[in-house]
């Protein structure tokens, strides 16, 4: 009795998407660390409720690309090649819908 196992999947490709789109997000991190102490100065005029949101989602930031990551890897893992494409891109999505919406503002202009 002959058993065919089928050859294994190549996946190069996908690994070096991994790990370019998570240097991408750690790139991101960088950027963020500079906003991060900046975004205290919404404090300046006082507290106030909108002030504690932007600083709560600011410093919240590393959250994202840290749990897309780590979702990325297990599907890799487990072999779901395009969940792990998708979440691997969105590590470092927010920034860059960040700079298309301030390009974006900037066309309309004031």
């Amino acid at each position: 009795m002959t058993i065919l196992v089928a050859p294994p999947e190549r996946r190069t490709g996908l690994l070096i998407w991994l790990i370019v789109s998570q240097l991408l997000a750690i790139g991101s991190l960088l950027i963020w660390a500079l906003m991060a102490g900046l975004s205290v100065m919404a404090f300046d005029t006082g507290e106030s409720p909108e002030a504690w949101a932007f600083v709560l989602a600011v410093w919240a930031y590393p959250l994202f690309p840290l749990i897309m990551a780590i979702g990325a890897w297990v599907a890799f893992a487990r072999r779901k090649n395009r969940l792990a494409a998708v979440l691997s891109g969105l590590t470092f999505a927010p920034p860059i819908l960040f700079y298309v919406f301030l390009w974006i503002t900037s066309l309309i202009g004031p």
